[in-house]
């Protein structure tokens, strides 16, 4: 299950209050059947967490650390070295084991952190935005993690991204947050659907005219005006666009660039929330750089 949403939406926020890190200012709710006012001891015993910050101990060795969660979450002493060898083999880190974390790679520490996640066999694992920071080899060595829990273990993920192409393939199912509310929830696939087509987008410093004749003339269903572009969707933008360009022509509208895409999770996005998701994914990613580099500074 994926949580898209803009920066300040409400993404880590509503985690926070279903691990029962933060109390709600006014209502509830239930995780694994357990209220998280007044069950929030069981609900921290079924869930397991991946924060979006670095949360493993650099100073020890990846065994230590996951020795620690094991006590901390009283994980049967006859059963650790099975559980730990077992996680360890899942998200292969098995012969890293004994290495200390300064040693790792910031793909191998995400990776022991769902390690630790789940040693205590959690009914629900909660990830936070799981592969930020990663370079895209190690982000789809990530995916790939993911999806074998998914196939291997008896348990809902949850996670919160900004990237579009991650939530459409590790998701069931999406709900977009905006302003600390869910304004879509479905199947990525049919939240693609739910656009009704394909997209032209036309880049012009006419966006105005050109999104007045595209109505007047039929030539699509529904045309926006977005960051300079316009975009009309359409149902068969092959058979369209020859059209579309002829009616251009003859207005005398420059056209600076012209892009056909179907529907997309970043396309779902801007309609449901009327901000570009690549653009957020990017501004989150520069304040998350700033935030690092402060700590290396310190």
């Amino acid at each position: 299950f994926g949580l898209l949403g803009p920066n300040g939406a409400g993404k880590t926020t509503m985690l926070s209050m279903l691990c029962t890190i933060l109390k709600p200012t006014s209502g509830t709710a239930l995780v694994n059947g357990y209220d998280i006012l007044s069950e929030n001891a069981q609900v921290r015993k079924s869930i397991g967490i991946v924060f979006q910050d670095p949360s493993v101990d650099a100073d020890m060795t990846g065994l230590e650390n996951l020795q620690m969660h094991a006590d901390l979450y009283d994980v049967p002493y006859a059963e650790l070295d099975a559980r730990i060898q077992s996680v360890l083999e899942l998200v292969q880190l098995e012969d890293r084991a004994n290495d200390f974390l300064s040693t790792y790679s910031m793909g191998m520490r995400r990776r022991l952190e769902i390690a630790r996640g789940l040693l205590h066999y959690p009914k629900i694992l909660f990830l936070d935005e799981p592969t930020i920071g990663l370079d895209p080899q190690s982000r789809e060595h990530m995916w790939d993690h993911i999806r074998m829990l998914r196939k291997r273990e008896d348990m809902t993920i949850i996670l919160t991204t900004h990237y579009m192409e991650e939530a459409d393939r590790l998701c069931d199912r999406v709900a977009i947050i905006d302003h600390g509310k869910i304004v879509a929830l479905d199947k990525p696939s049919e939240l693609k659907k739910s656009l009704g087509g394909d997209t032209i987008i036309l880049g012009t410093t006419n966006g105005q005219e050109l999104h007045d004749l595209l109505i007047k003339n039929s030539l699509s269903g529904k045309a926006e005006i977005h960051n300079g572009e316009v975009r009309a969707m359409v149902t068969n933008a092959n058979v369209l666009l020859p059209r579309i360009l002829e009616q251009v022509a003859t207005a005398g509208i420059r056209i600076e660039y012209i892009y056909l895409n179907h529907p997309d999770m970043n396309d779902v996005f801007i309609h449901y929330t009327g901000r570009d998701l690549r653009k957020e994914q990017a501004r989150g990613n520069i304040g998350k750089m700033a935030m690092m580099r402060r700590r290396r500074v310190r």
